[in-house]
């Protein structure tokens, strides 16, 4: 018996870049492909999404979900500024069609963090002219593909630019003007400010990055993208995962609600959100006021941007705690994932509660998930998430649905393929797959 009520949606999420393959007209593919590239590995074939689709969302169906949201890939849609690709247009109108005869519904992410080279040549998110290039694009497309899509989530995590700034900016006060980047690790710590913070690490923001390459590779990494991309200060390069100003957070609000509005001019009906990443706050007595900053940088401030979207699309893995001097730390003793999260499956729920205090539209979790080599934990996972987000709409908060992070294990961005989120396992030698009790569980519900 179900624990969602009918209508309710249970899927899965993916990635454009992160499953396709070849996508090589994207900021990513470039910098992958660097002499001293902070991915580990490159993108390659990924796990050939592209060309085997149909195989995946039939998987997908038979285990009994019925949503995919996927993104369509800026950079295969426009390899050249203002020049459209029909083939690839008619590419993402196939997977469409696949969902939909296989009573799926789909959910398109327009950008999740991949961007056409070109669009980083120009001076990337943070040039003003973003705005209305983006527009541009969610137009087109929903001009193609918008008579057979409900739902269009405009930008994938829209809040993770400042929450990269933030971890960037922690860094240059732990260098500290001596050049040396410190390796990334849970047990270091840093004095700053006459208080004694935890080190900044991989696993503080929700996306895989790689930050143990070392100050001079990286300072070389840099170098080299700035040259790729047509600029002689690395400064100059901004990717949309990368750090930001304050202007360029807001950028990215400003390019939303272009697109929105490109969207609704060419069919009112379809419903627009956002995601951004979020994490369950958690303070001791005295850390009360660092634990609202921190939520407000990852919503609050975005409030008046969205607060008129049709829903939001909250994604959540974990939670952050927080001392009574304000500083975030991981329990001793907690069990970590792949990522160096905290297993911490109740953090959906949290978040999905506060989020509904000031956000009066629907809410869709776009993404929640383990990266984990047991898939028996990604089951308790998914039974302790689900269960919580039953009582959220026992409770009258409207959640409409559940997109587990991820259909297949992928290329999980700077870390490459050794992060293993998936409800279904990639040989990558054949690419052959290999469906996960998880996955059929997830189905069940």
């Amino acid at each position: 018996m179900s624990k969602f009520p009918q209508g309710f949606m249970i899927g899965a999420s993916t990635a454009a870049h992160q499953v396709e393959g070849n996508n090589i007209h994207s900021d990513y593919w470039v910098q992958e492909h660097l002499p001293h590239s902070s991915f580990v590995e490159p993108s390659g074939d990924a796990v050939d999404h592209y060309n085997r689709y149909e195989e995946d969302i039939k998987l997908m169906a038979e285990a009994g979900l019925n949503a995919y949201r996927f993104s369509i890939e800026w950079a295969r849609i426009e390899p050249k500024q203002g020049e459209f690709d029909e083939k690839e247009v008619e590419h993402y109108r196939q997977v469409i069609k696949c969902c939909k005869e296989n009573g799926v519904e789909p959910i398109v992410t327009l950008m999740h963090f991949t961007s056409p080279a070109w669009l980083i040549s120009l001076g990337g998110w943070e040039n003003p002219e973003v705005v209305d290039l983006f527009a541009n694009y969610a137009k087109y497309i929903t001009e193609q593909l918008g008579s057979e899509l409900k739902y269009i989530c405009t930008i994938n995590e829209a809040n993770m630019r400042l929450q990269l700034q933030a971890i960037m900016a922690r860094y240059a006060a732990m260098m500290g003007g001596a050049g040396k980047m410190p390796q990334s690790s849970a047990n270091e710590e840093v004095k700053a400010e006459n208080k004694t913070e935890a080190a900044p690490k991989e696993g503080d923001v929700q996306v895989g990055l790689n930050l143990n390459q070392g100050a001079n590779a990286m300072m070389l990494g840099a170098m080299e993208s700035a040259e790729a991309f047509g600029f002689k200060d690395p400064r100059a390069v901004h990717t949309f995962v990368s750090a930001c100003t304050p202007e360029g957070d807001i950028l990215v609000m400003k390019a939303h609600q272009a697109a929105k509005a490109a969207i609704k001019s060419v069919n009112p009906d379809i419903k627009v959100g956002i995601t951004l990443s979020l994490h369950a706050m958690q303070p001791e007595a005295g850390g009360e006021a660092a634990a609202d900053k921190e939520w407000d940088e990852e919503f609050g401030h975005y409030l008046p941007y969205i607060k008129d979207d049709d829903f939001l699309g909250a994604q959540s893995y974990t939670r952050q705690c927080f001392d009574s001097q304000g500083n975030k730390y991981t329990p001793e003793g907690v069990e970590l994932t792949q990522m160096d999260y905290e297993y911490y499956p109740q953090a959906i729920a949290e978040c999905v509660r506060r989020v509904a205090k000031d956000f009066k539209g629907d809410i869709i979790v776009t993404e929640n998930g383990i990266a984990t080599s047991d898939d028996t934990r990604r089951q308790e996972y998914i039974k302790v998430a689900t269960d919580e987000l039953a009582k959220c709409i026992a409770d009258g908060i409207p959640v409409k649905g559940y997109m587990h992070w991820s259909l297949m294990d992928n290329f999980e961005w700077q870390k490459g393929f050794s992060m293993t989120f998936g409800l279904i396992a990639v040989d990558r030698s054949t690419m052959k797959r290999i469906p996960k009790d998880s996955l059929k569980l997830l189905g069940s519900l």
